[in-house]
């Protein structure tokens, strides 16, 4: 064990000196997090809100609670903000200027046109380059004008059931509240502020890079000819591989630690509980590591493993979702990307993001785990091949 650690602190120094571990640990991730947050906006926390005015010609039951009841309560929900015009072609102008959204106009005789079963129309005058605020201030209308037509479909029905008392009927239906009723509930895998998603995708990937440091050179000591001199020391062929391993976790947890710091601290990313957050942590090294080492049992020298270790890294950080969340492309790639701890350590830092405790990192813990179990059986197969001299 001893053995290892020598081994271990030899190469980190190595690492460190070249400042390879450095720049592919540290200054790619962090820069690319910060980049990526700077110029992408976070559409989990982004609002639209109309600025709308109402010019009410009618003065009658269904523009006043409209006015007096529906927009106040719309806009207390922080979706509208209601503006006063005292005619129609003044706010008509503000639509045109920008500086209102859009603009309500209730006619002459709306409501008694309506009362008497009769049709009607609102006028509405949006801002063509705000068409999602407009929208948004058009379905506020629709949504009272289809409870409207509601009612009225309630009482002529009963009417004709029978009944005579159009104005018990009528507020009978008022109270009888909607028939459906939309109710917000926790969705089962919660999903990243761009910031968080971007940061904790840039570390995972990167930390395939930096773990094959470690990995790979054993395949440079045997290139160099150091590797004989190695086996030939008064030590256990295990130590050899496991101060390899030692350099490959200590770099890799290490540049994951620093950058979720550095991105907590500068760009404001939220990776929540610190314990799951490790423990993810260390599940994903893990994971990585057994990749990197059953890539570079395949190769014959450090360049050709550096290759292959790059090129299975690229993909699966892709396939992984580490570059965009995997709700945004198709239903099949989600499927896939759990063939990817990338995907599995993003799944688990969602949910302690939201706010789940340390149980919402079991499973992704024991799927990086149980890639770091496969594919390190895997490697440990040719582990002679690479150990002879």
């Amino acid at each position: 064990m001893r053995a290892s650690f020598i081994i271990a602190a030899k190469d980190l120094s190595q690492r460190i000196r070249d400042k390879s571990a450095i720049l592919l640990g540290f200054v790619a991730p962090l820069g690319l997090a910060l980049i990526f947050a700077a110029i992408i906006p976070d559409t989990s926390s982004f609002s639209f809100q109309a600025q709308v005015a109402v010019i009410d010609n009618d003065g009658g039951e269904i523009s006043a609670t409209f006015i007096d009841e529906v927009l106040p309560a719309v806009q207390a929900e922080g979706l509208l903000e209601v503006e006063e015009y005292s005619s129609a072609a003044e706010a008509t102008a503000a639509v045109e200027e920008g500086t209102l959204t859009a603009v309500y106009i209730f006619p002459q005789g709306f409501s008694d046109s309506l009362q008497s079963g009769g049709a009607a129309t609102v006028e509405i005058v949006g801002n063509v380059d705000e068409s999602i605020s407009t929208q948004i201030a058009k379905a506020v209308l629709d949504s009272y004008l289809a409870e409207v037509d509601a009612v009225g479909v309630a009482v002529g029905t009963a009417m004709l059931s029978g009944g005579a008392d159009v104005a018990t009927i009528t507020e009978r239906t008022l109270e009888s509240g909607a028939a459906v009723v939309l109710e917000d509930t926790a969705a089962e895998n919660l999903e990243l502020d761009a910031t968080t998603f971007f940061s904790g995708g840039m570390a995972v990937f990167f930390l395939f890079f930096t773990v094959q440091f470690g990995v790979a050179s054993l395949l440079e000591e045997r290139h160099y000819g150091t590797l004989p001199r190695l086996l030939g020391a008064p030590i256990n062929r295990w130590s050899v591989i496991g101060g390899k391993a030692v350099t490959s976790f200590v770099l890799g947890i290490t540049s994951m630690v620093v950058l979720a710091i550095a991105t907590t601290f500068l760009i404001g990313a939220e990776w929540g509980n610190p314990l799951g957050v490790f423990i993810l942590m260390v599940s994903g090294v893990m994971a990585a590591l057994g990749i990197m080492a059953m890539v570079a049992v395949v190769a014959k020298t450090p360049e050709q493993a550096a290759n292959y270790q790059a090129i299975v890294a690229v993909a699966l950080g892709m396939l992984g979702g580490t570059f965009f969340p995997l709700s945004q492309g198709p239903r099949i790639l989600a499927f896939f990307s759990k063939l990817t701890p990338h995907a599995w350590f993003l799944q688990g830092l969602g949910d302690l993001s939201g706010g789940r405790g340390l149980e919402a990192v079991i499973a992704p813990s024991l799927a990086m785990l149980a890639f770091f179990v496969v594919t390190i059986a895997i490697a440990s197969r040719w582990r002679g091949e690479v150990l002879a001299p």
